[in-house]
């Protein structure tokens, strides 16, 4: 018996060590295209959609989200969105941009879709590996201003292209926003 579970077990370590250096193989060979171009296989999209989707569920589910409704907070929030979040989440009324265009994955259309609130503050204030979503708490941004930027998100989806300028065009000015983060560009 002990000689059976001794051989079961040097098996599974030696299929292991055999898979991790298979595995270490495919990545140092360089042969998955990470181009932009060039789209996920399907299994690999949905374990990547899977694990970004798990990842900012766990760590926002015990937000505490403020009041959202404060007219204020949300025009503060448009100017915000206007001025470091169109050019890859777009504005109602404009359904893509050459810098969305290009990127992939695609990110999403913030002026068609409702966003979970925690889950939003999240991913401002943290962003996403590899997706080009920045953590603007990293680049200056406290959790009032990101809270902003959630509470306009709330009403953005329901807004005309002319509820968006206008709203935009109340919003305050931002003394904190340099030069180098407005309109977000790469």
């Amino acid at each position: 018996m002990k000689t059976h579970i001794r051989h079961y077990g040097i098996t599974v370590v030696a299929t292991l060590g055999v898979l991790t250096l298979g595995a270490a193989a495919f990545v140092y060979s360089g042969m998955y295209n990470i181009g932009a171009d060039d789209h996920h296989t399907k299994p690999v999209f949905t374990l990547l959609q899977t694990l970004r989707d798990r990842s900012i569920h766990l760590r926002s589910e015990d937000i505490k989200v403020p009041n959202l409704d404060d007219p204020q907070l949300i025009l503060k929030g448009a100017g915000q969105y206007a001025a470091m979040c169109t050019s890859c989440h777009l504005e109602p009324g404009v359904e893509n941009s050459e810098l969305r265009k290009g990127m992939y994955p695609q990110p999403p259309n913030l002026s068609k879709v409702r966003v979970d609130p925690r889950e939003a503050f999240w991913v401002i204030k943290h962003g996403i590996k590899m997706s080009a979503m920045p953590a603007w708490g990293m680049a200056g941004h406290d959790d009032p201003t990101i809270w902003s930027m959630v509470a306009f998100l709330q009403k953005l989806p329901a807004m005309t292209p002319a509820q968006y300028k206008d709203i935009v065009a109340k919003a305050p000015p931002d003394d904190d926003m340099d030069e180098d983060a407005g309109g977000h560009h790469h």
